[in-house]
């Protein structure tokens, strides 16, 4: 073997140099037999690259940022008797059109005190290139809240707009650990951001008490993105994402989202009641530890056991007692409490469960008619008369707050008031009232009655500024407004 080095005789060099050349074309040769035979694998890396453009082209229209101005705490006391701080905030978060109507999915924390909400919906025909995205301008419209249910951490918002894409809920019990999912939403105020992991599990109960579950991945989850949908290859919405455990304040790989099917039960409450209607038969569940199996000497140590049954309640007149374990609800194992309370979250009044428990030694069965636990909210709709106690120019149905209606909302700052009972439809989304909210007073002065709100109202031209004292959500805020 000749090494190719230039300062040997010129007949070695010669030789040398031919044989070089012909080591370089057959180096070239494998390297060409190389890149071919590793043409198929590049092509199917190719295709999952498309397939990820094509599925980011699909969700990016349907997933927007919201915009939320309100009060909140901004700094402590440093001193111990100075309290919280309250000023003046903005925060940034994300949401997902669910259906093509304007309704818009997020989470409560993001727009829990709002005093204003606008959502940046993705511009027509979007296209992801680098051209495109830095040219294309999202549409900033305002929005209401439709109905909030704060122990599930959603809330429905509604949009004055209509042909809007929408996103598919996925079918939660075919999620899979392992499967691939892309976060979306806008981390750190950045829109239009997704982020690729895998489902790192499918139900992750993160209290063993609580009925809450949640879908664990590693997609990269940073603030911002709260509120945005977690989908799957399908482009389906396998979650809701919301929270995320870490210590340096970013992501660290554990991001939690709500689950589908959470998802799609409260929807339909939220849209239908504004508030979640919850299905019971009068029992208190809790999940059933090591330590609660060998203090009790339960025949079981995992599972649920009634740890309460209501008095006059239907478990209480069937017979279910404290201490029995639960077995399954209507022949599906009752394994979790999770299962158990997303069981009745489905249930109506009127329907009956069916309930096999373990009591000693004795499996029994039972039937028991759910009831509804009535929120407050309804039983204050309950007494409101659509004709009598329309505030047109507000576009709501108010009822005056008395003694019987203020026994029902115990959380009133001053006995006095106007509750908003319900929205209307013609002008509702005009004024940004929610459901529940309680009008003290317009532009300083005290309202007590609806015929003095709808008199004071009256008097006010159009052109008019407004602004209305509200209590919403045990804290007081101005709603602004033009008159028309």
């Amino acid at each position: 073997m000749f090494p190719c080095d230039v300062q040997s005789k010129t007949f070695a060099s010669k030789t040398a140099t031919l044989d070089c050349v012909v080591l370089a074309i057959t180096g070239c040769l494998c390297c060409a037999s190389a890149i071919h035979a590793q043409e198929p694998e590049t092509d199917e890396l190719r295709k999952v690259n498309q397939s990820v453009r094509e599925l980011i082209r699909k969700v990016s229209p349907s997933v927007v940022q919201i915009l939320v101005t309100g009060f909140a705490a901004v700094e402590q006391g440093q001193r111990g008797n100075t309290g919280v701080v309250i000023g003046r905030q903005r925060a940034i978060g994300s949401g997902f059109v669910i259906d093509a109507d304007g309704y818009i999915i997020t989470n409560a924390h993001v727009v829990k005190g709002a005093e204003n909400i606008q959502v940046v919906l993705a511009p027509a025909n979007a296209d992801t290139t680098a051209r495109s995205v830095l040219a294309a301008r999202g549409t900033v419209v305002p929005a209401r809240v439709v109905g909030v249910a704060s122990d599930l951490d959603l809330a429905l918002l509604k949009v004055e707009a209509e042909n809007l894409p929408k996103l598919r809920l996925a079918t939660y019990r075919d999620l899979q650990q392992g499967e691939l999912v892309f976060a979306f939403g806008s981390p750190e105020g950045l829109g239009n951001s997704v982020t690729m992991g895998v489902v790192s599990a499918t139900a992750r109960q993160l209290d063993p008490d609580s009925p809450l579950v949640y879908v664990q991945t590693d997609a990269p989850i940073n603030p911002g993105n709260s509120g945005g949908p977690l989908v799957n290859v399908n482009g389906e919405v396998v979650g809701v994402n919301t929270f995320i455990l870490t210590e340096s304040g970013g992501n660290e790989g554990l991001g939690f989202a709500i689950p589908s099917t959470a998802v799609s039960l409260a929807y339909a409450q939220l849209r239908k009641y504004g508030h979640i209607h919850r299905g019971e038969i009068g029992v208190s569940l809790q999940t059933i530890t090591l330590t609660l199996a060998n203090a009790l000497k339960l025949p079981r140590n995992t599972g649920v056991i009634i740890s309460d049954v209501l008095p006059d309640s239907p478990a209480e007149k069937v017979g279910l007692q404290i201490g029995d374990v639960l077995l399954s609800v209507d022949g599906r194992s009752a394994n979790s409490l999770p299962f158990v309370a997303f069981h009745f979250l489905g249930r109506e009044r009127g329907d009956k469960v069916h309930l096999e428990v373990l009591r000693q030694q004795a499996q029994l069965s039972f039937d028991v008619p759910v009831v509804r636990r009535e929120h407050e909210m309804d039983q204050v709709t309950a007494l409101a008369d659509p004709a009598k106690n329309l505030v047109r120019p507000l576009g709501i149905v108010g009822i005056e707050i008395e003694k019987k209606i203020a026994a029902l909302l115990p959380e009133l700052r001053d006995p006095y008031g106007i509750v908003v009972a319900a929205r209307t439809a013609d002008s509702a989304s005009q004024v940004p009232l929610e459901t529940g909210d309680v009008i003290r007073a317009v532009n300083g002065e005290p309202m007590k009655t609806l015929d003095q709100l709808r008199v004071t109202l009256a008097k006010l031209p159009p052109g008019s500024s407004v602004a209305l004292q509200v209590q919403r959500d045990e804290r007081l805020m101005f709603v602004t407004f033009t008159m028309e």
